[in-house]
């Protein structure tokens, strides 16, 4: 799945899911699970992949796995 930065639920910036690869800017991949981002936010993978400094929320993400989750 790509990911990339984008407007957060509150305007700042934020990680959010880009299931067609279709988003402008830089992306980054992840395995589709709950397991792999829960390792990539422990490991704050996502700001040093989307070279952004901080204030990087990760939540859109976390809530795009946890619905798909429950869809399959």
């Amino acid at each position: 799945m790509r990911v990339v930065v984008g407007p957060g639920p509150d305007g700042r910036p934020a990680v959010v899911p880009d299931p067609a690869a279709t988003a402008a800017g830089r992306g980054a991949h992840l395995h589709p699970t709950v397991e792999c981002y829960e390792l990539a936010v422990r490991r704050r993978a996502f700001s040093r992949a989307l070279r952004v400094k901080e204030g990087l929320h990760n939540v859109p993400v976390g809530e795009y796995l946890a619905t798909r989750a429950t869809d399959q």
